[in-house]
């Protein structure tokens, strides 16, 4: 059985190579040529990099929130 040493040992370095690895993930996905051991692990891996970077996005409009000072992105 594998086990992370730590929760960001895999963590891209940012949002855009996340999203890269995403891309090429689903491409080896849909290829379905992948063995089903190793199907899973590709598919657990996308879900990692899914939620990095629903995080990042998250962070990111928190962030916009601030600057536009209102904490409120739906105010016209």
């Amino acid at each position: 059985m594998t086990k992370k040493t730590s929760p960001g040992a895999d963590a891209p370095a940012n949002y855009g190579e996340a999203v890269q690895q995403l891309e090429q993930l689903i491409a080896r996905l849909e290829s379905g040529q992948l063995p089903l051991e190793e199907l899973l692990g590709q598919y657990q891996r996308g879900a990692e990099l899914l939620h990095y970077c629903r995080e990042r996005l998250r962070a990111v409009e928190d962030q916009v929130k601030v600057l536009d000072g209102s904490g409120v992105v739906d105010q016209p």
